[in-house]
């Protein structure tokens, strides 16, 4: 498989443009998928310059219904006009953010974009062919990550507003030649949920791990080191490589590859890798 990073917040060099955001386009034998369009329509710029036709693309998968992974959605559909869109059924629901001036900022996807015919709702675990699937609905064992502080949801028929519990969050598998590759997109869910989760559904760990691990948010801040350290020792006995990106954020990167050396890279805008 080959991985080029279209969107993340950092950037390889001043070629491409950076936003605080996440698209990957992933390359198997057989499907040119896209995970995630950014914030806007850089991911379709840095597209060009990394010779990937996004008219090519054979389907799109949306991690989670916040602009950053969705907000160039319109643009992919102008784009491409044959490919699915994976959406999780509850992604095009009200979600909001706490600033640090207290200001609420609506961080959700646009509405009117659930109504377009390519778009094809999920939920829990769904096969989008043999070899390729998605998975939401995991479960809560370890407690709730301090960085998703702020994060709101707005009840459909209440309208007050709740934690979000990012039921909406899914999580893209794919399979190919022996090889397990798990992409995440903010993983709010929490990154050992995620990969206990996948256990519990395939009896192995992945071999590769992609994604953002949510421990720096501008609502909640950074994850305290202990919660940290504690990551990096799980992620170390699942015995896969993790490349790393976005909402894990610098700081707590930097942590992690001091606990963990080789077993965790980081991706920026530009990035590609084969596995």
């Amino acid at each position: 498989m080959l991985i080029k990073t279209l969107v993340e917040n950092t950037t390889i060099s001043n070629d491409f443009g950076k936003e605080h955001g996440l698209s990957l386009y992933i390359e198997t034998g057989k499907h040119k998928i896209l995970f995630d369009v950014g914030a806007s329509d850089l991911f379709l710029q840095n597209a060009k310059k990394l010779d990937v036709n996004i008219a090519d693309i054979d389907f799109l998968v949306i991690s989670h219904g916040h602009y950053d992974h969705g907000g160039g959605l319109r643009t992919f559909f102008k784009e491409n006009t044959r490919a699915e869109v994976f959406v999780h059924r509850l992604a095009f629901g009200k979600h909001y953010a706490i600033r640090s001036n207290d200001e609420l900022d609506f961080i959700g996807l646009a509405e009117e974009l659930k109504h377009n015919k390519q778009i094809v709702f999920t939920s829990d675990r769904f096969f989008i062919n043999s070899r390729i699937q998605v998975f939401s609905n995991v479960l809560q064992r370890e407690p709730r990550l301090k960085s998703n502080n702020g994060l709101l949801r707005k009840h459909e028929v209440q309208g007050q507003m709740l934690d979000d519990t990012f039921a909406h969050e899914q999580h893209l598998v794919i399979e190919e030649e022996g090889t397990i590759l798990l992409v995440t997109g903010c993983a709010h869910n929490g990154i050992i949920n995620i990969l206990e989760h996948f256990y519990m559904l395939k009896g192995q760990m992945p071999d590769y791990v992609i994604g953002g691990f949510h421990l720096s948010s501008r609502s909640g801040g950074d994850e305290d080191s202990e919660m940290i350290d504690r990551i990096g020792k799980y992620l170390m006995g699942t015995k896969a490589k993790f490349y790393t990106c976005h909402c894990t954020g610098i700081e707590p990167y930097k942590r992690l590859k001091a606990n963990m050396g080789d077993n965790i890279d980081y991706l920026s805008t530009g990035n590609q890798i084969k596995i």
